[in-house]
C-alpha cells in the first residue's frame, strides 16, 4: 500500500466514523490496521512486534525481522525501556 492509498483509506475509515457508521474502537482497529499494512509494505518483509514490561517500552509496537532485532529496535526508540520483552503482536 502506498502513502496515497493508506491516507484515503485513513480518510474513508474518518468519514464513516465521522457519519455514525462506526464507533470509536471499530476507528482505532481501523486505522491500526491501515498504518500496519502501510508500514509493512514500506519497510519490506518485517513482522510487528509489541514490547511489554515495566518501563517507557511497555506497549511500543516497533517493525524488525525478528525478536532481536525488535528488541535492538525498542532500545533505540526509547531513552529509558527498562526491563521489556518483545513478542508478535497481534493483528487486531
Amino acid at each position: 500500500m502506498d502513502r496515497i492509498s493508506a491516507l484515503r483509506n485513513i480518510e474513508d475509515v474518518l468519514a464513516a466514523f465521522e457519519e455514525g457508521e462506526r464507533s470509536l474502537s471499530e476507528l482505532e482497529r481501523e486505522v491500526r490496521g491501515i498504518l500496519r499494512t502501510y508500514a509493512a509494505d514500506f519497510e519490506g518483509d518485517l513482522r510487528a512486534y509489541r514490547a511489554s514490561g515495566d518501563g517507557a517500552a511497555d506497549g511500543l509496537v516497533v517493525l524488525a525481522a525478528s525478536e532481536p532485532d525488535a528488541r535492538g529496535r525498542v532500545r533505540d526508540l526509547v531513552d529509558d525501556p527498562g526491563q521489556f520483552s518483545v513478542a508478535p503482536a497481534d493483528e487486531g
